[in-house]
């Protein structure tokens, strides 16, 4: 299965270290692990950060085809400060040259040649106007992709006009129980019944998605599909850090969606999976199938 990533690619700089992320590339990482072929298309700037963004990318298995450097422009970088949970919060360093990215018609042609079967894409990206017209170019130019919007707020580089016009655009939209509890009182002004199951409802028909998920962190997930809801519970595990879990969320459910299993079966693997990266330090640590698989029979 062919999948293009859309967005930033950045250095996480927890205190004297950095580390490699961004929520497409992190995504790019967990889906080839999976054993897809991943396009990761995003910008990095002509400095010693994008060198190694991009040497980084190839040892991960991704291809670099679609990653543009930007002369002039500082690779991205993200501070980030771990709670006492080991929880991740942001601080988004803007302009960066993923703020710069642009498709022009050869580079369309080529991924639509491609045919690639998903498409993936978060909110961040996208708060540049420039970058928010590559992505509804790129979109038009391989109708016939599935489309995965894992929604990832991000303090300061979100707005409701971005988050609805890219919901619009979505098979599949993702999100945390925080940003749709958010989300819901940002639209439902009506104040009818604020359950997780009826904001999947509501924003299901509302922009037209196919699969509406919710996570839960360690308490799981719930899904509503085909107008049926389902919630499944996460799986206990010591935590090293959080930083990656919903990207390697987001990967597996897509490779769930792709085999297509029924979904309660994509939510117990999904879950899983984020266990696996939680329980490792990294936000793209090494891990197996065989590993989930074993967890999922473990738990049974």
């Amino acid at each position: 299965m062919r999948i293009v990533s859309v967005g930033e690619i950045l250095w996480d700089v927890i205190g004297e270290n950095e580390y490699l992320g961004g929520a497409p590339m992190n995504f790019a990482a967990h889906a080839h692990q999976l054993g897809h072929d991943v396009y990761l298309l995003s910008a990095v700037g002509e400095d010693d950060r994008g060198q190694r963004a991009i040497q980084g990318v190839q040892q991960r298995g991704i291809s670099t085809d679609f990653l543009q450097v930007r002369p002039g422009q500082p690779t991205g970088t993200a501070e980030v400060d771990l709670d006492v949970d080991g929880k991740p919060m942001f601080r988004i360093v803007r302009p960066a040259a993923y703020d710069f990215v642009e498709l022009g018609a050869e580079q369309l042609a080529q991924i639509a040649e491609l045919r690639p079967d998903w498409i993936y894409f978060g909110t961040l990206f996208h708060m540049s106007r420039q970058s928010l017209a590559s992505t509804l170019k790129l979109l038009q130019a391989v109708p016939s992709a599935r489309l995965f919007y894992d929604v990832n707020l991000r303090d300061n580089n979100w707005s409701l006009s971005v988050v609805e016009r890219l919901a619009s655009h979505a098979n599949v939209i993702k999100l945390c129980d925080s940003e749709a509890e958010f989300l819901d009182a940002s639209v439902n002004a009506g104040g009818q019944d604020g359950s997780v199951e009826q904001f999947c409802r509501r924003w299901s028909g509302q922009y037209g998605c196919d699969t509406v998920c919710v996570t839960f962190g360690e308490r799981g997930c719930a899904i509503f599909q085909h107008g049926e809801y389902c919630e499944v519970p996460g799986f206990r595990v010591d935590v090293a850090d959080t930083v990656g879990a919903g990207d390697a969320f987001s990967a597996a459910f897509v490779h769930g969606q792709s085999q297509g299993w029924d979904a309660r079966r994509v939510a117990i693997f999904a879950n899983a999976v984020a266990a696996l990266v939680v329980s490792r330090r990294g936000a793209t640590p090494d891990w197996r199938v065989e590993e989930c698989w074993k967890m999922i029979e473990q738990a049974q």
